[in-house]
């Protein structure tokens, strides 16, 4: 791969990454709602999950896709549903438990993390779009760069928004603001499900 295509791939990774979607509105609810520490699995979960979705989507995946094209329609609707389910979970998350109080909820595991990013709507359209602008023969060299660059963008990326949650706990102490926080992300989670489909 060329200088300059590489450049423009880790711009490409950057902005895809860090820009607002599913995963960066839950990491960021996350975040205010357990801490970063409790945080640290869901976070690693979604950089290894979304690297290696495009290598298993640049060696093989698209190809169904282009198969049998009623698969995105599919993937449409169940990744629909279960992003509103997410919605309601993080609208109606808990405070987290102070002294004797134990947390309602829990965070994001690594695993459900991974799985997690085979129905966002915006990983498959990163995925997609990496591999067609990047990797347009499927050649598994040319994938697997794909792959490792957006691996090595994406959990700095994806952090970020994390630590920004964990930032405002402070301030989210009082039952009203992290009330209103919550609803806040999870109103932003759905639209930016509007934005994607």
């Amino acid at each position: 791969m060329e200088q300059t295509t590489l450049a423009a791939l880790s711009a490409f990774a950057l902005v895809s990454s860090i820009t607002p979607g599913p995963n960066n509105m839950m990491l960021m609810a996350s975040g205010a709602n357990f801490g970063l520490r409790r945080t640290v699995p869901h976070a690693l979960g979604v950089g290894f999950g979304f690297t290696l979705m495009i290598l298993l989507v640049g060696v093989g995946l698209m190809g169904l896709f282009d198969l049998f094209p009623v698969l995105n329609t599919v993937l449409k609707v169940v990744s629909v549903a279960y992003l509103l389910w997410l919605a309601w979970k993080i609208a109606n998350a808990a405070a987290p438990g102070g002294g004797n109080e134990a947390p309602r909820g829990k965070p994001m595991t690594f695993v459900q993390a991974i799985l997690f990013q085979w129905v966002n709507p915006k990983a498959w359209t990163m995925a997609l779009s990496a591999i067609a602008l990047y990797a347009p023969d499927r050649n598994f060299v040319a994938v697997l760069l794909v792959a490792i660059v957006f691996g090595i963008v994406n959990l700095p990326s994806t952090s970020i928004w994390a630590v920004m949650g964990t930032a405002l706990r402070g301030w989210l102490s009082s039952p009203a603001r992290l009330k209103a926080f919550n609803w806040t992300m999870a109103a932003l989670l759905v639209g930016s499900l509007a934005l994607l489909i």
